[in-house]
């Protein structure tokens, strides 16, 4: 029988004190393709982190067929920070709608660096072609910081190319992205593989790529199954009890002060440039107090620079006829005051935050709007933060800082965050990425208790239909930086 590519015997991984992986035994041999699935905080992206000799373990690793013991491994992230052309990396999430600071930022090409490597790889393949291999050659002069997901995360997988691997793990890569752009990364997913890369791919159990030729499933730490791809069943893993929020513990909750308005957005004949480039076109857009809307439209579209100029992180609002809560951008109001009537999640949002901040913490920045807490809190916003940390489940997490949690309870941390305000209009941008099935479940019926019970206004950005609450009636399609009024409903 032919050597193993890796074999994992007894792993064990402690982190802070915790064990997050336990005893892990695991033999993949050359040309399987692994997908490695779970529920949110299982040690999946522990795992993969641990394979790519990022973390001190227990047990043995061993790559039987590499002589040195270590096998060249790239790993492509959930998220990614970059650095611009003043070496920082320290971006605020408003950065990207700036123009100063896209001129600062690198470009896909200076990013890939073609011109540092020969004109063919070890492998054989030209660097040039890297670009075309995942679709993103039209995107060569574009600044990073305005990729959107889809196209941030094949630039990933080109570096990941050159730099030659013999194993390339993916950790989540189908986060974030639209339809065809799933199906896109599926195919590339399946060219790699076929290239004689070792693929390992951290997934949802819902969404494992053709190339797949078994799955391992984690469970608390432990691997409870390892099986060939026809032979695994995602309906047969372990979940959560799905929970329903008790109405009478939301109903205690204060309603949001500043909700007397009959209009939380109007928009006449918006546009917005950049450059050469113009991401919306002429946007006239009613959202009455009270409406449930869904946004929807493939990655690039312009959804999330039609937001920024509902959040306040978008200077051009000022250059465009945009309404919020009957007062017009520019009349005089603060980003303050317009923030502090908004909940608001984005994964710019995420991917910013204050990683150093605990649940608690991030929590309770929501009542100020800030990235981060840097007030103190009295009696009563004490105990509004404690009533969503226990409305959320989160009690046993609410003093870890947001770095040592998985992405998963990082995305709902920072949920409760969006909703401590109870606020009149939320703004809920992909809040579902990183939840497992049985999380999402939950904070959808959490959003109809809430906009049932309160009559929030909300809008609702996402690529799969399943992740939309029930109670939204009303549909806005971005496609081509245009906006398009749909009938349709979620049922």
């Amino acid at each position: 029988m032919a050597l193993p590519f890796l074999a994992l015997e007894q792993l064990t991984v402690k982190l802070n004190g915790k064990l997050v992986l336990d005893n892990i035994s695991l033999t993949i041999h050359p040309n399987e393709c692994w997908a490695i699935t779970g529920i949110s905080g299982s040690g999946k992206t522990t795992l993969a982190n641990t394979i790519a000799g990022r973390h001190f373990f227990g047990g043995n690793m061993t790559f039987p067929t590499n002589e040195k013991s270590r096998v060249r491994t790239v790993v492509i992230h959930q998220q990614h920070r970059f650095k611009n052309l003043s070496n920082t990396s320290d971006f605020y999430y408003q950065q990207r709608y700036n123009s100063s600071d896209s001129e600062d930022a690198v470009t896909v090409s200076q990013a890939l660096g073609l011109d540092r490597y020969h004109s063919r790889l070890a492998s054989g393949i030209i660097p040039a072609q890297v670009p075309g291999m995942v679709h993103i050659e039209s995107l060569l002069e574009k600044p990073l910081i305005q990729l959107s997901n889809g196209e941030n995360k094949r630039l990933q997988i080109a570096k990941a190319i050159l730099q030659e691997p013999e194993l390339m793990i993916l950790d989540n890569p189908f986060t974030g992205l639209d339809t065809e752009g799933r199906k896109m990364l599926n195919s590339i997913i399946s060219m790699l593989a076929q290239s004689g890369i070792q693929i390992i791919i951290i997934t949802s159990p819902k969404e494992i790529p053709d190339a797949v030729t078994h799955v391992a499933v984690l469970e608390n730490g432990k691997l409870i199954k390892a099986v060939t791809r026809n032979a695994f069943n995602p309906s047969a893993l372990p979940g959560k009890v799905i929970f329903r929020i008790n109405p009478s513990m939301l109903a205690s909750l204060n309603r949001n002060e500043h909700a007397f308005f009959d209009y939380a957005v109007r928009m006449r004949n918006v546009n917005v440039h950049y450059g050469n480039k113009q991401v919306l076109k002429n946007i006239n857009w009613n959202v009455k107090k009270g409406e449930h809307w869904s946004i929807s439209g493939p990655n690039g579209a312009g959804k999330s620079t039609l937001l920024s100029l509902l959040t306040g992180d978008n200077a051009k609002a000022y250059a465009n006829e945009i309404y919020l809560f009957d007062k017009r951008r520019g009349s005089g109001e603060s980003i303050w005051d317009i923030k502090k009537k908004i909940g608001y999640v984005s994964p710019e949002m995420h991917l910013y935050f204050d990683y150093t901040a605990s649940c608690f913490e991030t929590i309770a920045s929501g009542l100020f709007d800030s990235i981060g807490l840097f007030r103190k809190l009295n009696d009563e916003q004490h105990a509004i933060v404690l009533q969503w940390i226990k409305i959320l489940r989160i009690e046993a997490i609410q003093h870890k800082a947001l770095s040592t949690l998985s992405a998963g309870e990082q995305r709902l941390v920072l949920l409760g965050r969006a909703l401590v305000k109870n606020p009149p209009l939320l703004i809920l941008d992909e809040p579902c990425q990183g939840l497992d099935a049985e999380h999402v479940e939950q904070f959808r019926l959490l959003i109809d208790d809430i906009c049932g019970l309160f009559d929030t206004t909300l809008l609702y950005v996402s690529h799969y239909r399943n992740e939309i609450p029930l109670c939204v009636t009303r549909f806005l399609r971005i496609e081509n930086g245009e906006g398009i009024i749909e009938q349709g409903s979620i049922t």
